[in-house]
């Protein structure tokens, strides 16, 4: 499988470095890193490390991650799979293999859970822990699918990836992802990931306005593709 990689990073430098460091090369085509407007240098830490970077201004994880997918569907050579993972060091890129394995076996997607997993002591903050349950037990409870975690780290078929026509440009882009998966039919499975304490601050869930927008866009998404055909 040609296997690329897309990063959203806002103001990570202290981080990307050693994301981008972890990625198994022999393993991953291309690592695409999303500067997302940071005011610090991580577009050129990034890129010492061997990224590929681009910027998108427009502030937003789901923006970040559109702006990526759409250089990886500008290749020649189009990538097979598209893996999504955080640019703050809690995700483990040695744990990529698991998420890769289930597609080799004809699943369509797949989500790194860290609620399977092993998660280091203060890795995901009470509120973090709290809202994943909420969303996922609403999900199981209308969409009739028990995901576990709504988590970073995942893997999709490129080909899946651009029928389910991803949106969301901010905080709703995550759950979008695995309703619409659900909604398009796809064979999705979760694997167990372990998560360690990120570097530096959340911008969402370290702060109390990240957490009742992300938490109030979840839940709204959850809701309005309910209705959706």
């Amino acid at each position: 499988m040609i296997i690329d990689v897309i990063i959203p990073a806002w103001n990570e430098e202290p981080s990307i470095g050693k994301v981008v460091a972890d990625i198994d090369r022999a393993l991953v085509r291309r690592v695409i890193v999303v500067d997302n407007n940071s005011l610090d240098r991580t577009a050129q830490v990034a890129s010492a490390a061997g990224a590929t970077v681009i910027t998108e201004k427009e502030q937003g994880y789901g923006a970040a991650c559109l702006a990526g997918i759409a250089l990886a569907n500008a290749d020649a050579q189009l990538a097979d799979v598209i893996v999504f993972m955080d640019a703050d060091y809690s995700d483990y890129a040695h744990e990529m293999p698991l998420l890769l394995a289930p597609l080799a076996e004809g699943y369509d997607m797949v989500i790194g859970s860290r609620a399977l997993g092993q998660r280091e002591k203060g890795s995901m903050t009470p509120q973090q822990v709290f809202g994943n349950a909420l969303a996922t037990f609403l999900i199981r409870l209308i969409y009739r699918f028990h995901y576990t975690d709504l988590g970073p780290y995942r893997a999709i078929k490129r080909e899946a990836l651009n029928r389910i026509g991803m949106r969301d440009r901010n905080y709703g882009w995550t759950v979008e992802m695995q309703i619409k998966a659900l909604k398009h039919g796809l064979k999705v499975a979760e694997v167990p990931v372990d998560y360690r304490r990120r570097i530096g601050v959340s911008k969402v869930s370290g702060t109390v306005k990240g957490t009742i927008l992300a938490g109030y866009k979840i839940i709204t998404t959850i809701f309005r593709y309910a209705l959706w055909n």
